[in-house]
C-alpha cells in the first residue's frame, strides 16, 4: 500500500519524506566534517539504547504495521541525532534553498514520478539548522513547493531560536521506500507523492505543501490505526514531553503565521505531526 510504505520508510531513516509510519560532548564550536566523512554518531550515554528500525512489525490487512504498545525505552523518547549532513559549525541558524538537481532527484527515487500533481521544477530542496534532543545543532533537509520554500525557512528559524528539539529531518529515498514498517521512526519531512491515507485524492505532501514534525511524539490516529505504530503513549496530549506539539506552542504559532493549519486540531483523524497550506 503506497501510503503505508512511504510513511514508515521516511520515519525509520529520519521523514518521512512526508509522514509518520513508513514513511530523529557538548564542545562547540566545532568544524564541520568533509563531504567524504562518515556520518557522525554521537556518544549516546544518557540516551535510550533503543535501536530504531531493528524490529519489523507484522502487517495488518490494510498494509500498515500492527499497532503495539509503546516500549518503555520510548515512552519519554530522547535519542541522539546521527549527522548524515555536515552539522553547522556553531549555534547560528543556517539555511539554503535550491532547485532539484540530478543528485537530489536520484535520491528521491519513486517519491516523485511522472503523473504527480507537481513537477520537479516547482519543488525546492531546503536545508535548515535544527536542535536535536542531544542539545546539539544539526542540519536537516526537506523538499517543499517553491512558493512555500522561504516561508518554511522562516518557520524553522523560529523553531531554532526556541530550541524546539527535532530528532531527525531528512528526505525520503528509494531505500526508505523498501523498508518494512517498524513503527519506531521519527523523521520529520515534507514532499512525498502519495494519496491521503485510506483515500484516493492527493495528499498535501504530494504538492510539497505539508510538513510533519517529530511523528513519534506527535502521532496520527484514526480509529484503531496509530502511526507510527509504536507511538500510542504519545496520544495522551495532557502529558507534554519534549518534542510534542501543543495548541498555542511555538510550532503551531510559527506555521500559523505563514497560513498553514495543524492536523492536531482536526476532529478525525487527529494528525498531531502534520502542518499544511491546504488543511489536508
Amino acid at each position: 500500500m503506497w501510503g503505508a510504505v512511504v510513511l514508515v520508510a521516511a520515519l525509520v531513516t529520519a521523514c518521512s519524506g512526508a509522514d509518520a509510519s513508513r514513511p530523529h560532548d557538548r564542545d562547540r564550536p566545532r568544524a564541520a566534517p568533509t563531504a567524504a566523512a562518515a556520518p557522525r554518531v554521537p556518544d549516546a550515554r544518557g540516551f535510550s539504547n533503543w535501536e530504531v528500525g531493528a524490529k519489523p512489525l507484522p502487517l495488518r490487512v490494510d498494509g500498515f504495521g500492527r499497532v503495539l504498545p509503546t516500549p518503555r525505552e520510548l515512552r519519554v523518547r530522547r535519542l541522539p541525532t546521527i549527522d548524515r549532513l555536515p552539522p553547522p559549525p556553531n549555534d547560528r541558524f543556517r539555511s539554503s534553498v535550491r532547485e532539484i538537481g540530478p543528485r537530489i532527484r536520484a535520491r528521491m527515487g519513486p517519491t516523485w514520478q511522472p503523473g504527480c500533481p507537481v513537477g520537479l521544477r516547482d519543488l525546492r530542496y531546503v536545508r535548515v539548522s535544527f536542535w536535536g534532543f542531544d542539545g546539539r545543532p544539526h542540519t536537516g533537509e526537506v523538499i517543499v513547493h517553491r512558493r512555500a520554500a522561504h516561508d518554511i525557512v522562516h518557520v524553522f528559524a523560529r523553531l531554532h531560536r526556541a530550541r524546539f528539539p527535532i530528532e531527525a529531518m531528512r528526505i525520503a529515498t528509494s531505500v526508505d521506500l523498501d523498508a518494512r514498517p517498524t513503527g519506531d521512526g521519527n523523521g520529520s519531512g515534507g514532499f512525498v507523492c502519495r494519496p491521503i491515507r485510506k483515500g484516493s485524492t492527493w495528499s498535501a505532501h504530494a504538492y510539497g505543501l505539508a510538513i510533519d514534525i517529530n511523528p513519534f511524539q506527535n502521532p496520527y490516529q484514526r480509529g484503531d490505526l496509530v502511526l507510527p505504530e509504536r507511538a500510542s503513549a504519545y496520544l495522551n496530549r495532557g502529558r507534554m514531553r519534549p518534542g510534542m506539539i501543543g495548541p498555542g506552542g511555538v510550532v503551531v504559532r510559527a506555521f500559523a503565521d505563514i497560513g498553514w493549519s495543524w492536523g492536531g486540531q482536526w476532529h478525525t483523524p487527529r494528525d498531531y505531526m502534520h502542518f499544511s497550506a491546504t488543511n489536508g
